[in-house]
């Protein structure tokens, strides 16, 4: 005895049905595993800071970038330089800890409750900083340097022949101290800071190359220590 049309019909939308299912449960699945589409670019705020506030938040800034020689924990890597350095790229940086697209426990912390002005007046400050122009701490080698000096080519465009960038978005990299320097490329690198355009320049670099651009930059004279009473 043949099934009816009936039966014919409920069994073939009942395996319809299962494929979409099926279908559907896959897209999720590679939904899920798709790395997270990149986050846009973070831009320089366009309100006026104001220095004497900004000292004032500073505060709490300087337990780690008011004392010369302060170590981060874990891993171990000297607290950056912020003396010298651009208040454009102070700006997007706190964004960037504040959005989450930097990864640093502690700076996440304290960016998350910054508003825009907050962030105006700390940059503001810290860009103003005077000092003498230094080298950073760095055990490398001259012929580290040498090398470094011949790959940071790349770099240029940006960050400066000698590391003091071209455009204030940008970081001035000269004088800054090699072990943050090697810290942030490894971040970058691994995606644990988010820039699509610092990801595409070092994601092909090894180990020896990162130590060697960090060995270069930090070799050269530029920023210098905020060291706040």
């Amino acid at each position: 005895m043949f099934p009816s049309k009936t039966v014919v019909f409920l069994a073939a939308v009942s395996a319809l049905s299962a494929s979409f299912i099926t279908f559907d449960a896959a897209a999720q699945q590679a939904a899920a595993k798709a790395p997270a589409a990149p986050p846009p670019p973070l831009a320089p705020l366009t309100i006026q800071g104001d220095a004497s506030r900004g000292a004032v938040l500073a505060e709490t800034c300087k337990g780690c970038h008011g004392v010369p020689g302060s170590h981060n924990a874990y891993p171990s890597y000297y607290v950056p330089k912020r003396g010298g350095q651009n208040l454009e790229y102070i700006e997007i940086a706190l964004q960037g800890y504040r959005r989450g697209t930097r990864s640093h426990p502690t700076m996440q912390a304290q960016a998350s409750s910054l508003s825009d002005q907050d962030i105006a007046d700390l940059a503001t400050f810290f860009s103003a900083w005077v000092g003498e122009p230094q080298t950073g701490k760095s055990d490398a080698s001259a012929h580290d340097v040498d090398e470094g000096k011949k790959k940071a080519a790349v770099c240029q465009q940006c960050h400066g022949e000698a590391g003091v960038a071209a455009a204030k978005q940008w970081p001035n990299l000269a004088g800054q101290h090699f072990s943050y320097l090697e810290q942030a490329l490894n971040q970058y690198k691994s995606g644990q800071r988010a820039d699509l355009l610092m990801g595409q320049q070092v994601a092909a670099l090894d180990e020896a190359t990162i130590a060697e651009l960090a060995a270069y930059f930090s070799a050269q004279p530029y920023l210098h220590q905020t060291a706040i009473d």
